[in-house]
């Protein structure tokens, strides 16, 4: 008798047949590609694809087929295929409030002496948390989050500093950039898919438009 497929292996089987671009990306950068209409002029130019957005805290597995492409950046595996479309830079944040009553950071030494917004141990593994126990590792925390839009909620409220990708925290008018951009967080953003799907038609059309678009896409993810 045959297997049953799974949940991720049915919705990969259902998509394959439906024009469905199943892509992932951050929370944060859906809104932004949403807002900036670049969704709009995908749709626009293959109106018989359309994308469906699948979002987490958590990478989604593309070789299991949970999603056609991803947009990502920092670490990736291995498998996947794709290419660089612009860098992920981050700086430190706090709130107008906070500054009003703190002396700002003036440097990254001085983040010690800060509440700090921070993830939590579920991802103790991400770029931020290494780098902060690396650089301020008796600091106090006022805050942390499983999402990057968690630390950005925390910042506006005025409990501490937090360090966001540029992209958040110079859209944030509540927001003061406290530290200039951080070269040991700096990843590539970049536009990948699983070897066994990148010849789809539905996925070969969004990496084709992603190159013509690289001019509108890299303030959406850069800032």
């Amino acid at each position: 008798m045959a297997k049953k497929a799974g949940p991720s292996a049915q919705k990969a089987v259902e998509a394959a047949h439906s024009g469905i671009l199943r892509l992932t990306c951050p929370e944060p950068i859906a809104v932004r590609l949403t807002r900036s209409g670049f969704i709009d002029r995908f749709h626009a130019r293959h109106p018989d694809i359309r994308v469906q957005f699948v979002l987490a805290d958590h990478y989604i597995d593309l070789a299991k087929g949970e999603a056609d492409v991803a947009l990502r950046s920092g670490d990736t595996e291995g498998e996947l295929v794709g290419r660089k479309i612009a860098d992920s830079i981050w700086a430190a944040y706090a709130s107008r409030s906070y500054v009003e009553r703190h002396i700002a950071p003036t440097s990254v030494e001085d983040l010690k002496y800060h509440p700090l917004i921070a993830l939590d141990e579920s991802l103790s593994r991400h770029r931020l948390s290494v780098w902060l126990r690396e650089v301020a590792p008796d600091a106090g925390f006022a805050a942390r989050s499983n999402s990057v839009l968690g630390l950005v909620s925390a910042a506006k409220a005025g409990v501490g500093v937090a360090v966001l990708p540029i992209a958040l925290g110079d859209g944030e008018p509540e927001l003061v950039r406290v530290l200039e951009p951080i070269p040991e967080l700096t990843r590539a953003w970049r536009v990948l898919s699983h070897p066994d799907g990148r010849r789809l038609p539905r996925v070969e059309a969004f990496f084709e438009f992603v190159a013509c678009e690289l001019k509108a896409l890299k303030p959406i993810l850069t800032g």
